[in-house]
């Protein structure tokens, strides 16, 4: 992943309102300067994080950097397990950085929707300027249940950001 610039990042986190109990879930195979960025703004406010490591390798590296640090939780993921739901735990925002192959998109927006609390969000990070996979994006968020998508396509160098809405009682099984 390139680099988000931590700024811009800033600014993006404001979207996480001023609510208590507030949960963060971010799926991430690398980069722990943004997994350290998250959790400053999650840790400082008392929001629960839990950062899904998908890489055995970041994984080690996040459990080293985090160690005694209290308000995260990072879990060694596996991006197949047949189910994301972790006893019970349902987060407001859920990020993504990290490249999901495309024959796993669809999946994955499935289990990630069960996760999601209602009227929750999910922030997608998609190469900057790559239409085609901009919009197949979109298109499984929205066969996936997910509303309300919009791109912000100008505040990251590297990447546009696609945020869409689980809206209540939209594709519960």
């Amino acid at each position: 992943m390139e680099q988000i610039e931590q700024d811009k990042l800033q600014k993006l986190l404001q979207i996480i309102g001023p609510y208590p109990s507030t949960s963060v879930v971010h799926f991430s195979d690398g980069e722990l300067e943004l997994s350290e960025a998250i959790y400053d703004y999650c840790h400082a406010r008392a929001y629960d994080y839990q950062l899904n490591a998908t890489e055995k390798g970041f994984c080690e590296s996040a459990q080293r950097r985090f160690e005694g640090r209290e308000g995260i939780r990072i879990i060694d993921f596996f991006l197949k397990r047949p189910k994301y739901l972790i006893q019970g735990k349902t987060y407001e925002f859920l990020f993504v950085t990290m490249e999901i192959p495309e024959e796993q998109r669809g999946e994955f927006l499935a289990k990630a929707h069960e996760i999601i609390r209602n009227s929750g969000n999910i922030l997608l990070f998609v190469p900057r300027g790559n239409d085609k996979e901009r919009w197949e994006w979109e298109k499984l968020l929205e066969e996936n249940y997910f509303v309300a998508t919009n791109t912000i396509d100008d505040l990251f160098g590297h990447y546009d950001l696609i945020i869409s809405k689980k809206m209540h009682g939209w594709g519960d099984k």
